[in-house]
């Protein structure tokens, strides 16, 4: 019964505490990057990760740069949205969602891969992607 109890206690205490790791203490700014903007380093790194679905970050010490990737899609018209992009006190969370193409867009049988790159202030924060 005892242990019962401590158990349940470290349980509530956990939740409290994970409750306040995820408190938004503020919105980031961003910009979303076309490729022609992307470092040069970091494209490579897309190129060779674009047929599988990935989520990385990137520094060049100025500027924080952040990348969700879908994988590879049947087709193209795909686009994605940034849902939020947040401070918490200990991490920067991304929130990000693959939209299908357009129904009117049928006859696109190409491949595509689709992926956003968000560039925003560096901070030596860790990523979660949500």
């Amino acid at each position: 019964m005892c242990a019962a109890l401590v158990v349940c206690t470290l349980l509530l205490a956990s939740c409290d505490f994970l409750s306040e790791e995820t408190i938004k203490l503020r919105d980031l700014d961003f910009t979303v990057l076309s490729e022609e903007k992307v470092p040069e380093e970091l494209l490579t790194i897309i190129e060779e990760k674009k047929s599988t679905p990935f989520q990385i970050t990137y520094s060049d010490n100025e500027y924080l740069y952040i990348c969700v990737g879908y994988g590879e899609q049947e087709t193209g018209g795909y686009s994605i949205a940034v849902n939020e992009l947040y401070l918490t006190e200990s991490n920067i969370c991304a929130n990000t969602s693959l939209l299908g193409p357009d129904v009117s867009e049928k006859g696109n049988k190409t491949p595509s891969y689709p992926y956003i790159v968000l560039k925003t202030e560096y901070l030596d924060q860790t990523v979660l992607f949500e």
